[in-house]
C-alpha cells in the first residue's frame, strides 16, 4: 500500500516523498483514512510505530483551504505529556504544513519556559500542541480560548495519566465544544485510558498494532567492566580492531550522544547522532544513511529507539545502560533479526554493576563480563 491510496493530498505526498517516507505504516493505513472523513479514533500502540504521522497528516489535509481568521480560538488542540514530545510533534506539523499552498500554523506550549512568548505567539495559530498545566494557565490567563476546537488529539494517553494530569485533563475536556473530532493514542489500554476512551470517544474506529516480541536468541552478548573515562577509547578500539561497520550505539542522554558522535568523527570514524534535537529531516536522512551502509556508526538516545527498524543489524553497543531490563532487551533487540545473528555489547561502569545484575536477572541470560584493564587502550 502506498500514502497515494490513502486520500491525502498531491502536496503532502510530495512532501512525504521528500521526506524519505516509502510507505505508511499499519496504524497509519487505517487510521489516515477514518481521520479524513472526521471519525474519532483510539489508536493502541508504541512508540516508533508511525502514530505521529497518522494523525498529523490528515489534520493538515482537513485543514487545507480553509479560511481562518486571525484570533486566539485555536482549530486543532494535541495534548501531550512532555515538553520533549510537543516538541517533536511540533516539528512534524511544520515540516508537513510547509508543504501546503496556505501553510498551517503550528504552535507548542509548555511548562518550564518562561510563558509571556508563549501567550504573545498564540494569536493566529491553528494547531496548538500543549501540556496539560501549561494549556490550563494559557486558558486561565485569558491568553487562549478552546471553545471551537474542532479536533482534539490526546497523544500518549496512558502516560498523561500515569503522571498524575487526571484531573487537568477533565478540566480540559469540560472547556471543549461537545461536538468535535476526538482522536486518542495510546501504547496500552489501561483501565484509566479505556474510562477517558468511554469518556470522549462516539463511535471510534479502534486500531490496535501490536508490539514485537523481542527475540534475543541470536544475539551473542558481552560486557566490558570499564571505567566512564575508558568508555570512549574502548569504543575506538572494539571498532577500530574488529573493523566494524552499521554500528548502533546508544547514549541516555542528547548530550552524550553528540558528545560521542563528535569524538568519533575526530578519530576517523564516520559517525552521525539523531535524537529529539535533530530536525525530522534530519533524523530520516542519518537513518537512511545508516540503513544504506553509507554512515558506519549511529549514536541514538532511547527517545528515538522505536523508530529505528533495521532487518541486518550486525552490531548494538550500549555505552551508557539504560533504566530498565525492559528497554535493554528493547535496545539490543535491534539486531538478531530475520534469523540473522547479531552482536550487544555492554559498557558497565562500576556504580552500574547491580543495575546490570537485575538486567541480568530480568532477562535470564548470564552476560560474559571482560575485564578492560587487559586491554591497550592506547592511542584509541
Amino acid at each position: 500500500m502506498s500514502f497515494t491510496s490513502l486520500g491525502l493530498s498531491p502536496a503532502l505526498i510530495k512532501a512525504l516523498v521528500n521526506q524519505k517516507y516509502d510507505k505508511p505504516y499499519p496504524i497509519q493505513q487505517k487510521a489516515i483514512p477514518a481521520i479524513l472523513k472526521g471519525k474519532d479514533v483510539l489508536g493502541i500502540a508504541q512508540t516508533g510505530s508511525g502514530k505521529t504521522a497518522s494523525y498529523v497528516l490528515p489534520i493538515l489535509m482537513n485543514l487545507e483551504g480553509k479560511t481562518t481568521t486571525k484570533s486566539r480560538n485555536v482549530n486543532t488542540l494535541v495534548v501531550v505529556p512532555t515538553r520533549e514530545l510537543a516538541m517533536q510533534v511540533k516539528e512534524v506539523f511544520i515540516t508537513f504544513g510547509n508543504a501546503l499552498a496556505y501553510p498551517v500554523q503550528s504552535m507548542a506550549v509548555f511548562g518550564g519556559a518562561s510563558i509571556n512568548p508563549q501567550m504573545k505567539g498564540l494569536y493566529g495559530v491553528n494547531v496548538l500542541i500543549a501540556t496539560p498545566g501549561r494549556l490550563l494557565e494559557l486558558v486561565d490567563s485569558k491568553a487562549l480560548s478552546l471553545a471551537q476546537v474542532e479536533t482534539l488529539v490526546l497523544d500518549e494517553a496512558d502516560k498523561m495519566l500515569n503522571m498524575g494530569f487526571k484531573d487537568e485533563m477533565n478540566r480540559i475536556l469540560a472547556l471543549l465544544p461537545p461536538k468535535r473530532q476526538n482522536l486518542l493514542f495510546s501504547a496500552t489500554l489501561s483501565k484509566e485510558v479505556n474510562n477517558i476512551n468511554q469518556l470522549i470517544l462516539h463511535d471510534p474506529l479502534v486500531v490496535k498494532i501490536e508490539a514485537e516480541v523481542e527475540s534475543i536468541d541470536l544475539i551473542n552478548q558481552t560486557a566490558y567492566a570499564v571505567e566512564e573515562g575508558q568508555k570512549g577509547p574502548l569504543l575506538r578500539y572494539l571498532i577500530k580492531t574488529k573493523d566494524l561497520k552499521q554500528v548502533l550505539v546508544f547514549t541516555s542522554s542528547v548530550y552524550k550522544a553528540d558528545h560521542v558522535a563528535d569524538k568519533l568523527r575526530k578519530n576517523g570514524i564516520n559517525a552521525e547522532a539523531t535524537h529529539s534535537k535533530r530536525s525530522q529531516g534530519a533524523r530520516t536522512e542519518r537513518l537512511r544513511e545508516f540503513k544504506e551502509g553509507r554512515l558506519q556508526v549511529l549514536v541514538a538516545t532511547d527517545l528515538l529507539s522505536r523508530g529505528i527498524d533495521i532487518e541486518f543489524l550486525p552490531y548494538v553497543i550500549n555505552y551508557e545502560l539504560p533504566r530498565s531490563p525492559k528497554d535493554y532487551v528493547h535496545r539490543i533487540g535491534r539486531t538478531g533479526r530475520a534469523e540473522s545473528p547479531g552482536e550487544a555489547v555492554s559498557f558497565v561502569a562500576a556504580e552500574d554493576q547491580h543495575h546490570f545484575k537485575i538486567i541480568q536477572k530480568k532477562m535470564g541470560k548470564t552476560v560474559e563480563m571482560i575485564e578492560v584493564d587487559n586491554i591497550d587502550l592506547k592511542g584509541y
